[in-house]
């Protein structure tokens, strides 16, 4: 989830630049300041949602196209990556930072008219701590690890939470291990209603219809998830009793469109805005600044785009987390291959080419905007095609038939799959330049047909030995640098299955007290830790894409987080 938070607060400016057919007094064609009741907004996004819209269960950023205007945590962020309330209305620590107590808004109401309480929250948190998540498909334990007692209770030696304590109707205690650097952002989930789902095990949650039905799906947010011709169109509809206060617009409305047809369904006022994930294409962005009732705004994206290296497979029938449990991809076992690898593919090429040189390289999983980010120390692996020849006969990797593919060491032939899925065009168009750049020094892809991100999403994570390379877009936290819920061998998202002690080592370190509390101690950490990721090579790291939004301007109040389009939609109003 990318909406979580940075204890140690670090305030950073991005360079946001703005692209506008007129000035801003003429920014619609209805001069009208005062904010309008009333309307439907249409959204584009080029891929269609899976179907999971509970918080703790969904994957992927068109979900959170839905969760994001339904589903609220306890504190949220402003501009400057501050925290500031949210169903929380304060918070305080104790000495030691061990325990966090929250007190939360006493006016909030599900959409079915059920009271928030701390019921809720502990609920949320105690799901996600429960024996069989994981099993069920959960991912997102990396926000409770750190509580009192998740271990015992995970794992089923122990029936008591510890984690998370209700004091009364509207005030909530969480208990942590040993002092928490990061309490704010484990404690920050959007919360789900126990009243919905008490009555309902853990693995059947899943696929249960109050995590897939619209108007079942029950938030506290401003918008309710009403309507869905599943594929094709999402519709939400505005709470009137949202304890922020009634939203302006009726409706919300979100069309899946190829991304082919997006950009003249944007000039013809057939959507209102292009926004997460994707944005508009950097191909399009001198055209759709130039269409006088759009304004486009233009900004570093938290996130960044890989080409994963499949290091282990699981044992048949295996659903489980254990790195004890895998087996190695003989195929990339060598470090020098995954490095030859790297020095072969033109990531500068794929900016270039693809984005017209809206992104940029990067050599880290952390975001470039954060305090812990190491743009210099890690291996930079610029395009060196002679240099990976070199490391691939290094390793026994030779082409001995002549046949201008390199075989194994035993003389056995060598072919890498390499799996991506469709939706984002720039990713589509990346594969095959990916395939020709790696079959320059040798390498023998069997490029694979894409596949539909459902589809594609379930079939990584159970990844057999068809699977070697993949392609996939992260879409990071925006509060905190720590990458253990993506990178560490136990994490649900590690969907290559990388298993490095001393690098999991690194990640604990950065988040031990006392230490970890000074700002300093943390960036060497990490920067020992980047070094160490851009060694081993879990994946490649392609580039970070700027984020083009583009709205109609009939559109008031839209005010962008550094991370994310979505900010405080119940402000938002059209002209009538």
């Amino acid at each position: 989830m990318k909406k979580r938070w940075l204890l140690l607060v670090v305030v950073f400016a991005l360079s946001i630049l703005a692209a506008c057919g007129g000035d801003e007094e003429s920014s619609s064609e209805n001069k009208n300041t005062e904010p309008q009741k009333g309307g439907t907004l249409t959204g584009a996004m080029d891929t269609a949602p899976t179907g999971q819209f509970n918080p703790i269960f969904y994957q992927e950023a068109y979900e959170a196209n839905i969760l994001d205007f339904t589903h609220e945590g306890l504190v949220s962020q402003n501009n400057k990556l501050e925290f500031i309330p949210n169903l929380a209305k304060d918070w305080e620590f104790n000495a030691d930072h061990t325990e966090l107590t929250f007190h939360l808004q006493e006016n909030v109401k599900w959409h079915d008219g059920e009271p928030f309480t701390a019921d809720d929250v502990v609920f949320t948190y105690k799901m996600i701590s429960s024996p069989g998540y994981v099993e069920a498909g959960g991912v997102r334990t990396d926000y409770v690890e750190r509580l009192l007692g998740y271990e015992e209770f995970s794992t089923g030696k122990t029936k008591e939470f510890k984690g998370a304590e209700k004091i009364d109707d509207y005030t909530v205690k969480f208990r942590f291990s040993e002092p928490n650097v990061i309490a704010l952002s484990d404690a920050s989930f959007p919360i789900i209603p126990e009243h919905v789902f008490k009555d309902i095990p853990i693995d059947k949650m899943p696929s249960a219809p109050e995590s897939k039905e619209p108007g079942k799906v029950i938030g506290t947010g401003p918008f309710k998830f009403t309507e869905m011709v599943e594929g094709e169109q999402y519709v939400l509809e505005k709470n009137p009793d949202y304890w922020q206060g009634e939203p302006y617009l009726d409706k919300i409305v979100w069309k899946v469109m190829d991304q082919s047809v997006i950009l003249g369904a944007l000039k013809n006022k057939e959507i209102d805005f292009v926004a997460d994930p994707n944005g508009v294409p950097a191909a399009d962005f001198q055209l759709v600044s130039e269409m006088e009732h759009v304004k486009v705004i233009e900004q570093q994206d938290f996130g960044y785009q890989i080409m994963g290296f499949i290091h282990n497979y699981r044992k048949p029938g295996d659903k489980s987390i254990n790195p004890d449990n895998w087996i190695p991809n003989e195929k990339l076992k060598d470090q020098k291959v995954r490095q030859a690898i790297a020095y072969a593919v033109n990531r500068q090429g794929l900016i270039d080419g693809l984005l017209h040189g809206k992104g940029s390289v990067i050599n880290s999983p952390i975001a470039p905007q954060f305090f812990a980010y190491d743009g210099e120390k890690p291996n930079q692996y610029p395009y060196d095609p002679e240099k990976a020849k070199q490391l691939l006969d290094e390793a026994g990797y030779k082409d001995v038939d002549g046949d201008g593919f390199r075989e194994d060491p035993n003389g056995n032939k060598w072919v890498l799959s390499l799996h991506y899925p469709s939706g984002n065009q720039i990713r589509e168009r990346s594969a095959p330049i990916i395939e020709k750049d790696l079959e320059k020094v040798g390498i023998n892809i069997d490029l694979k047909q894409p596949m539909e991100m459902s589809a594609y999403v379930d079939a990584l994570t159970n990844a057999d030995e068809d699977w070697d390379l993949y392609l996939l877009g992260w879409s990071l936290s925006s509060t905190d640098p720590d990458p253990t819920g993506l990178w560490s061998a136990r994490a649900a998202y590690n969907f290559g299955r990388w298993n490095n002690p001393e690098a999991d080592q690194l990640l604990k370190d950065a988040l031990k007290p006392p230490e970890a509390f000074e700002q300093d101690y943390r960036k060497q950490i990490y920067s020992d830790w980047q070094v160490k990721f851009q060694e081993d090579l879990p994946a490649l790291l392609l580039y970070a894409q700027n984020k083009i939004y583009a709205f109609n301007k009939r559109l008031h109040n839209v005010d962008p987080l550094p991370y994310a389009f979505i900010n405080d939609p119940h402000k938002w109003w059209v002209d009538q």
